[in-house]
């Protein structure tokens, strides 16, 4: 529980409310119970408040205070969230009843406890697919207006006593954007490197990763992450990042001083950035599966608030570091509205 003390510390007891749109699931459950054992946030859970009425007082945890439920078949909200849906996707041809329907999906209806500024962040997909939990957050929170893309990052956590000494590692993006190209990568490595003092609170140094280091290999799949390395640098001057560059070369210090001695990432890099989703995909499995790295994710950039995407192969454990990171990006954030806990027991 480490990286979950790393995370809290974050917090300092600020005012969180994280909306769970799968309310009903007993890994959600056990994880609310734990993130208000841990004080990392106050907890909505979004569902039939019967069906998690009885799953709480099955788990003795039916007067935890900081949990509260919203069922969307009768929330108060219910008629106002339609309101505020049909009004903000009119422009797509919606009608107020496709609105109350949407309205009765609890992942749309946790996106919009958000969206309204009932709760701070937003987590799901321990049972929806990735693409229904992306497009509710996509429609109902939206893309941030400073993002040039919504892409997603895994916070990788390595074996205690790693033979690296490394600790933390963002690996991006490895679950979202399947063939980026040179501007959009970019927009990857500078959302990834904010996200990287955000949750690790540390200086990131990025590298833009490929099967060559600096003109050592030529192809236009080089081409592309060199000239993603030129894009971000001239849109952000002052941040640490280098590329094209392989992995061992930007992750071990005695490969670095042979391949690229110059470099201020080379051996150093704390935030990787993959030239594809098959590379990211692929490479955040094998340190997870063989390194022993626990991988938390995936986790969105890019959105006007926060809202997350759970694997539906997650344990309790992990939607608790996913609660835990939801809250660390929604305090990173300026809130819009007030962010206050709404719900009926």
């Amino acid at each position: 529980m480490s990286l979950l003390r790393d995370l809290s510390s974050k917090l300092h007891g600020a005012p969180v409310t994280i909306a769970l749109s799968e309310g009903e699931d007993p890994r959600i459950i056990a994880a609310a119970v734990a993130a208000r054992k841990h004080d990392i946030a106050r907890l909505i859970l979004v569902g039939d408040k019967d069906i998690i009425a009885r799953a709480l007082r099955d788990a003795s945890a039916d007067d935890v205070d900081g949990i509260s439920i919203q069922d969307p078949a009768d929330s108060p909200l219910h008629d106002a969230f339609v309101d505020a849906f049909y009004v903000q996707r009119q422009h797509k041809h919606i009608t107020r009843d496709s609105a109350a329907k949407h309205m009765r999906d609890p992942l749309f209806f946790a996106a919009m406890l958000v969206q309204q500024g009932h709760a701070s962040g937003t987590l799901g997909g321990a049972v929806a697919t990735t693409t229904a939990t992306v497009r509710a957050a996509l429609q109902v929170i939206g893309k941030a207006a400073d993002a040039a893309t919504v892409s997603s990052f895994f916070l990788m956590r390595m074996p205690d006593e790693h033979f690296s000494g490394r600790q933390n590692m963002i690996f991006s993006d490895c679950g979202m954007v399947i063939d980026p190209g040179a501007q959009q990568l970019a927009a990857i490595a500078q959302a990834s490197a904010q996200s990287c003092r955000a949750i690790l609170g540390e200086t990131p140094r990025v590298a833009m990763l490929s099967f060559s280091t600096l003109g050592s290999a030529k192809h236009a799949a080089v081409s592309k992450v060199a000239a993603a390395t030129l894009f971000a640098r001239a849109a952000a001057p002052d941040l640490i990042i280098d590329g094209e560059i392989q992995f061992d070369t930007a992750f071990a210090p005695d490969v670095a001083a042979t391949k690229a001695p110059e470099s201020a990432v080379a051996g150093q890099a704390n935030v990787f950035i993959f030239p594809n989703l098959d590379a990211g995909n692929i490479g955040y499995k094998i340190a997870q599966r063989i390194g022993g790295a626990t991988a938390i994710g995936p986790i969105l950039q890019g959105l006007n608030k926060p809202a997350n995407d759970l694997s539906r192969g997650c344990t309790s454990d992990d939607v608790l570091h996913m609660i835990a990171v939801t809250a660390v990006q929604a305090i990173s954030t300026k809130p819009t509205a007030d962010q206050t806990t709404t719900g009926q027991r």
